[in-house]
């Protein structure tokens, strides 16, 4: 307990910047795979076209080319000017939009077509549709699958400590530079992070308890 009492506030600021990091990515994530899932379902052949693009290029590319593209090469563009920080919340953005779009999706295919006929029939179109009657319910079937991307996400945070964030991921070498024990660092650590997975895990089996009541 030494190793965590003597460097408590290394852990304190890493774990914060790693909480930060994730609540940040996580709601960009849902906003953009939300989005993302719509043009998926969307009658617009060009937009289904982009959003199965999207999701089939950055699903299949590693997470760490993403960083190092918005770390190293989109400075190159000169475009808007990214901390590491940012950069990093971009990035796991980018990534896991794409795996809550698959998850929102899937939800959507559940909700029976007469839903969808049935809001037709009183004359909403197709976004009003899929806003007011359609995206609730799905969301409330996927709920275990969306929390399990975004502990996914959480866990990916860890990534960031390549690329100059002192998050979480970065207390080992931090530590291990003033010759702490790195077992019992990484113990901490990865205590740290089952703490947060099961505060997610938590919050899933509340939504799903307060769902399955409202049905």
């Amino acid at each position: 307990m030494r190793v965590l009492f003597d460097n408590l506030h290394y852990f304190v600021d890493g774990f914060r910047v790693t909480v930060l990091l994730f609540l940040l990515s996580a709601v960009a994530s849902l906003v953009g795979g939300t989005v993302l899932a719509m043009m998926r379902v969307s009658p617009v052949p060009v937009f289904r076209a982009a959003g199965t693009l999207y999701v089939t290029v950055v699903r299949n590319t590693p997470l760490t080319l993403v960083f190092l593209f918005f770390v190293f090469a989109y400075p190159l563009l000169e475009i808007v000017e990214l901390s590491y920080f940012a950069a990093a919340v971009v990035a796991l953005s980018v990534y896991t939009s794409a795996f809550i779009c698959e998850v929102v999706r899937s939800g959507i295919n559940t909700v029976p077509v007469g839903q969808a006929e049935a809001a037709r029939a009183l004359g909403l179109g197709f976004s009003q549709s899929l806003g007011l009657v359609i995206l609730p319910q799905a969301v409330r079937a996927v709920a275990p699958p969306m929390i399990s991307t975004l502990i996914a996400l959480l866990k990916n945070t860890t990534i960031a400590a390549g690329f100059s964030v002192a998050e979480a991921g970065a207390i080992r070498q931090i530590l291990s530079e003033r010759g702490e024990n790195q077992l019992l660092v990484l113990t901490f650590v990865a205590l740290g992070f089952i703490v947060l997975v099961l505060v997610l895990t938590l919050v899933q089996r509340a939504l799903e308890k307060r769902w399955s009541r409202a049905r």
